[in-house]
């Protein structure tokens, strides 16, 4: 069981079915077998703090390793700004972006990061990766 939090506040994220997130899309890789980097910088990502609903900004560093498809940047551009109106925690968006990056592109290789803003005195920088497993 989850304790209450010692504030007593209502602090629920989004659930992940109403989060109404842009899909991605990809396009085929025309070099399967050459392995090449892909780093993209998101410097206005924005969510909602569920804690206190204020919003909280960050930079997304995402870098990979296409296999066969590369993500298409418009719909990872609109992909991520859907986040805007989205309630979650700094350590769970970084997991969900990972996941539907990995479950859309099928990578190689993934790293991604989430570089927040400073909130009350406190730098939070979150850090996922995945590697296709042979």
């Amino acid at each position: 069981m989850i304790e209450p939090n010692q504030q007593a506040l209502d602090i629920r994220s989004t659930p992940r079915e109403e989060m109404e997130l842009f899909p991605l899309d990809t396009f085929p890789y025309e070099f399967p077998g050459r392995e090449i980097t892909i780093n993209f910088e998101m410097p206005e990502f924005t969510a909602i703090c569920p804690f206190s609903d204020f919003p909280d900004f960050a930079t997304i560093r995402l870098e990979y390793v296409p296999n066969e498809s590369c993500v298409e940047l418009k719909s990872l551009k609109l992909y991520i700004n859907s986040f805007r109106n989205v309630k979650i925690f700094h350590e769970h968006v970084i997991n969900i972006i990972l996941e539907d990056f990995v479950r859309v592109c099928d990578p190689l290789s993934v790293e991604l990061e989430g570089d927040f803003h400073v909130r009350g005195n406190i730098k939070t920088v979150v850090r996922a990766s995945y590697k296709k497993g042979l």
